[in-house]
């Protein structure tokens, strides 16, 4: 649980890198990349203490005023996420510490920092784990402002922007992993499956070919055991067994033989 308590904080309001991304200011990748996205690891949440910088009540950016909030516990929000990279790397962040675009951290406009969130891309369900340690991002629409490493994670580096849902996490506990924590909003739910594959671009061709074929909730799964990766193509949530059912005899109709339903019942 994160429980944050106003203190009386020394210094000047630091603003982000973020504020200056929306600003007009240039920024990028840089020239080393990623191989494996699966294979950057995920901030690992730990007790942590209000920062003595980026916390005020509130502060003003370009007219509009923001409220830093008291109390994260139960924080969840749905919006576009962004990111920023080579442009402030190395710069100050709102809670004082350097911009690293290779650490799994994060900009955000009011809650309390630093403080660890679940960032869940809709558009492919890759899940992961940033703190957030920064204020920003201040475009319309825009909730969470990645670094590169993070937006690489979750796929975002490559398009820009994506859709995501985010919800503060407290601390795991020494025998959890990402992996486990990662289908944690699976609970209760039901899918239908329509393949697996051990690369990506095979899974996003799929993805392509069912929304083309009229199916929608189509969605991206990522296992990863072992040090394997899998990429499961999932259509759902459903609201009902009779529903899988009926989705299942028509994918078959439409050539797909190795459909099943996934119940997290």
């Amino acid at each position: 649980m994160f429980f944050y308590k106003k203190i009386i904080k020394l210094g000047v309001f630091i603003l982000s890198a973020a504020f200056m991304t929306s600003c007009g200011v240039r920024d990028g990748a840089p020239n080393v990349t990623y191989e494996r996205w699966d294979q950057i690891p995920d901030a690992v949440p730990t007790t942590l203490t209000i920062s003595n910088y980026g916390n005020p009540e509130s502060y003003e950016i370009a007219g509009k005023t923001y409220h830093v909030l008291d109390d994260s516990e139960g924080f969840e929000q749905q919006g576009m996420a962004s990111w920023y990279g080579t442009k402030f790397h190395g710069r100050r962040t709102s809670s004082g510490e350097a911009y690293d675009m290779f650490a799994m951290t994060a900009a955000h406009k009011t809650l309390p920092i630093p403080v660890f969130v679940e960032v869940i891309n809709l558009d492919n369900d890759r899940r992961i784990v940033v703190k957030v340690n920064d204020r920003g991002p201040f475009h319309d629409g825009r909730i969470i402002d990645l670094s590169y490493a993070a937006a690489t994670k979750l796929g975002v580096s490559k398009i820009g922007t994506a859709p995501v849902r985010i919800r503060v996490i407290k601390q795991r506990g020494e025998d959890e992993t990402a992996v486990n924590a990662a289908f944690t909003d699976d609970e209760g739910k039901l899918y239908v499956q329509v393949a697996s594959y051990g690369m990506e671009q095979n899974a996003l061709d799929l993805v392509k070919r069912l929304n083309e074929q009229g199916f929608s909730d189509v969605r991206i799964h990522v296992d990863i055991s072992n040090g394997k990766t899998l990429y499961r193509v999932r259509i759902g949530p459903l609201p009902s067994n009779d529903v899988a059912k009926k989705l299942v005899a028509q994918l078959k109709d439409s050539k797909y033989e190795r459909v099943k339903i996934i119940n997290y019942l």
